[in-house]
């Protein structure tokens, strides 16, 4: 079942940081159709029943449970979300995805397992495979009959991937690729039946391979003892003289960066999302034992101290949770308007790189957002919270990984400004002519810009000063180290920084306008005291790093100049962020959950 959304055309890549969106320019969980809440249904009520009873089970690796709830989850077609309905999938939109994907990931050793079989381990083949692969295997993979996983990273090649060294060769008669080599960190290692593994053929050309478990030489390795997700699989692989079928090359020889990077990014996104997921899971339960928890003759909850942790938690989940669903509806749309392209590879590849960025910071901030939001739970629980029987202990374990999957954040800060500048200098972004304009415009002195009128129109007016602060920090970084930049991996951090916080802002702003527009302002109360607080804190975040920047960049006169200049971009009001927690904490608490979904 295909479910569609009416959605703008889709804005170009990085652009946010450039031109001003409108509330109704953006995708919002109020936006959500009859079809989405069937779906996201359908998940919540497989979870609740099936996956979370039996969470100390798996994480006790009982034999062939996870490999059994999996296959129930097939059953119901939450495998199969991406896959065309001619292969046997779903053929659900991006919106629909990011749903099930969100209600999967309340517990994190299956949202792993998960999240390996229906993304980077079925993408591939579902963008890159031949008609005769697609017929072959994503029928099995989107039942459930067959688990897949995905083989990139080495002992010594994992963030940096293009070093890996398992090799293939042609064997004498022409017909099979002879593959060598080891895989390490291997999600669904342990049981999966398919696996795309990368390898360089000859040596030198890294291509992708569809490898199945029986095929002769292929051995997966014991399982790993890992900090946390310890109900997930994840083993070495060991290919000794392994025989893959000649079909079985996915995509094109030495192409197999294209398959990687496109489905890492894909990949990104996801971990964001499940990020999400994850939080406000976190959220419910640490509400729920505030109010259960007696200290001092009350409930720890109507302490200001414990309101004002479960309000943070809200307002940053709520921050992310308007970031993923804008980026699936972004991407929704492209890929709407690229339906019918005679070539459906270039098309897709096209709507991945995109969007690369954006996949990049759902994946940075999401990962960081569940972090804080574990971290704090763990601390509303006490000394409960460092124990294993309390759920909050596991979560807490569980979310560490999110920073090292699908390449670390370091890396992937690094590829925030690299993509950005990389779009730059083809002329795709227009960043060099707008840093210039500003450049102008602080030579010309206070300007009398329209200001923002109606809701949130104070806050409104702070996110363009803060895109100002990296148009000024940017031009300058960009002026004096030009193509050594990348080498500057500090600086490019604190630019990668106000990239994130200014799309946060925005789409926290954004979605708040739309819902006020909406609803009005009593009944969005709540939510414009979220995105009140958010938008304060950020440009507080915003402008911090971009004096470490200017700092790194400038020196003496010049110096003294660009943080003036800087202090005019950061005049601001000054909200009161302890009343507006107290607005927000006040909401989780009526309702001991997440208090803005769906909305």
């Amino acid at each position: 079942m295909a479910t569609s959304v009416t959605v703008k055309t889709a804005a170009k890549g990085g652009n946010f940081l450039l031109e001003a969106a409108l509330p109704g320019d953006i995708f919002t969980p109020a936006d959500f159709t009859d079809d989405h809440r069937l779906i996201a249904q359908t998940a919540e009520e497989f979870v609740t029943k099936e996956v979370l009873p039996r969470v100390k089970e798996m994480e006790e690796k009982k034999p062939g449970l996870m490999v059994e709830l999996t296959k129930k989850a097939g059953e119901l077609g939450l495998l199969g979300s991406s896959v065309p309905e001619e292969y046997g999938g779903g053929g659900l939109g991006k919106i629909s995805t990011t749903l099930v994907t969100e209600k999967i990931s309340v517990y994190g050793g299956f949202a792993t397992t998960f999240g390996a079989q229906t993304g980077i381990g079925t993408l591939p083949i579902v963008y890159f495979g031949t008609e005769e692969q697609k017929k072959k295997y994503l029928p099995k993979i989107s039942s459930g009959e067959w688990l897949s996983a995905y083989c990139l990273s080495e002992a010594q090649a994992g963030s940096d991937a293009m070093s890996l060294l398992t090799r293939a060769e042609l064997s004498p008669d022409g017909k099979n690729w002879i593959l060598n080599g080891q895989k390490m960190w291997i999600t669904n290692g342990g049981f999966a039946d398919i696996y795309i593994v990368f390898a360089k053929v000859d040596g030198e050309k890294l291509s992708a391979f569809i490898v199945e478990r029986t095929f002769p030489g292929f051995k997966p390795g014991n399982e790993e003892h890992k900090m946390g997700i310890h109900g997930s699989s994840t083993t070495p692989l060991f290919l000794e003289n392994c025989v893959v079928p000649r079909e079985n090359l996915l995509y094109e020889i030495g192409r197999g960066h294209i398959v990687a990077f496109n489905i890492l990014n894909s990949g990104r996104f996801t971990l964001g999302v499940s990020c999400v997921g994850g939080a406000k899971q976190g959220i419910a339960i640490s509400s729920k034992y505030a109010k259960e928890r007696k200290a001092f003759g009350k409930s720890i909850g109507e302490f200001g101290l414990i309101r004002e942790k479960l309000a943070e938690m809200a307002i940053r989940t709520y921050a992310m949770d308007s970031v993923v669903y804008r980026i699936a509806g972004t991407i929704e749309a492209a890929m709407a308007a690229a339906e019918g392209s005679a070539d459906k590879t270039q098309q897709m590849m096209k709507v991945l790189e995109e969007y690369a960025l954006e996949s990049s910071i759902a994946k940075v901030a999401g990962s960081e957002m569940l972090d804080f939001v574990t971290d704090e739970g763990v601390q509303i629980f006490g000394g409960n919270g460092y124990h294993e029987d309390y759920p909050v202990c596991r979560a807490y374990r569980d979310s560490r990984i999110n920073r090292i999957f699908e390449g670390t954040n370091e890396i992937n800060r690094m590829l925030i400004i690299q993509m950005l500048m990389k779009r730059a200098m083809s002329g795709q972004l227009p960043l060099i002519p707008a840093a210039m304009k500003l450049a102008d415009e602080i030579l010309a002195g206070p300007s009398m810009d329209e200001a923002p009128e109606g809701v949130l129109a104070e806050e409104a007016r702070v996110l363009a000063s803060a895109k100002k602060m990296f148009l000024q920090a940017a031009g300058g970084a960009v002026q004096k180290f030009r193509e050594k930049l990348a080498d500057e991996q500090e600086l490019i951090a604190a630019l990668a920084n106000m990239v994130m916080e200014i799309y946060i802002m925005e789409s926290a702003l954004l979605r708040a306008q739309k819902a006020a527009a909406a609803k009005g302002q009593t009944a969005s109360a709540a939510m414009i005291a979220a995105a009140r607080v958010y938008v304060a804190d950020g440009a507080e975040r915003v402008e911090h790093e971009a004096r470490r920047a200017l700092a790194a960049v400038h020196e003496g006169d010049m110096l003294l100049t660009q943080m003036a200049v800087l202090k005019r971009f950061g005049k601001r009001a000054t909200p009161d962020t302890i009343a507006l927690r107290r607005v927000v904490a006040a909401a989780v608490q009526a309702q001991d959950k997440y208090p803005f979904e769906g909305k």
